[in-house]
């Protein structure tokens, strides 16, 4: 465990807990809703998706980034701007849509694949930047390693480690595989809206340490923007928990299908500008 900022900084505490529920069958868990804009800034959605090849085919996002984590099977992605490559358990794509791209997800013929993927909003100002695409691999990305746990760095920082990536918007994402009977905290600027979900095991959280199982959704309470705060985990069994965590973007959400802006007058232009090849 590391103990030298636990008196400087505020332990956050759990402020909801939400379990997603899957059956054999059920292909699509959403992990995050929709529609509650306010609390859930600066994300959109959140789904966990069990799917195999066919399931998704070219199509179109603007005003938004997705941030795909794949858990099992080999992920092949195509878009009409960079081409296309493979994501292997472990790795993540950050893509900026940014004023429109087409892009399709397949996994790899005869497997299924089980990933997360987060929507990210846009502010105003960046609604319409060139796309981009950031593919990271698990074994390229920054890592933290504390007695009996692994804390791997996708974007943000961990007490002092930190990574590359490019954000339009601050988001803090980490990795955290923590041993039974260990104890770690993660650093988080106060202002920062965040949740933990865990795919694996059970532990307890948050200054209260609350109890969080397999396929909860954690959220935690929100600090101030001059505020240091810092999240505290103790894994009962062996944890495996994505955390993300960002600053509000603070605006209106206007979203229809794949398609996030801030008025219905650019949902219309976005849907005519997609029909009439624009984003090509």
């Amino acid at each position: 465990m590391n103990n030298k900022s636990v008196f400087s900084r505020g332990i956050r505490s759990v402020r909801d807990v939400v379990y997603q529920e899957h059956s054999p069958t059920h292909k699509v868990g959403l992990v995050i809703e929709p529609g509650n804009w306010e609390e859930v800034d600066p994300f959109l959605l959140m789904a966990e998706d069990f799917f195999v090849r066919g399931t998704f085919g070219m199509h179109p996002h603007r005003g938004i980034e997705t941030v795909t984590y794949v858990i099992d099977g080999t992920l092949e992605h195509f878009d009409n701007k960079t081409g296309g490559g493979e994501l292997h358990p472990g790795d993540v794509q950050w893509m900026t849509a940014g004023k429109g791209i087409i892009h399709t997800e397949d996994p790899a013929v005869g497997e299924t694949v089980q990933s997360l993927q987060l929507w990210v909003n846009l502010p105003s100002d960046k609604k319409l930047t060139e796309p981009r695409y950031q593919n990271m691999r698990a074994q390229d990305m920054s890592v933290r390693h504390e007695d009996g746990a692994t804390i791997r760095v996708f974007s943000g920082s961990s007490e002092g480690v930190t990574a590359d990536t490019k954000n339009h918007v601050p988001v803090t994402m980490v990795e955290l595989i923590i041993e039974p009977g260990t104890t770690v905290t993660q650093d988080l600027p106060g202002s920062y809206n965040g949740f933990l979900y865990i795919i694996e095991g059970i532990g307890t959280f948050g200054s209260e340490s609350v109890e969080g199982k397999k396929g909860q959704v954690l959220w935690l309470e929100r600090g101030t923007d001059e505020e240091q705060t810092e999240v505290k985990i103790h894994a009962e069994e062996k944890l495996h928990i994505m955390l993300y965590a960002g600053k509000p973007v603070g605006e209106k959400v206007v979203a229809r299908g794949p398609f996030v802006m801030n008025s219905e007058e650019e949902i219309m232009q976005a849907y005519k500008d997609y029909r009439e090849g624009r984003f090509e």
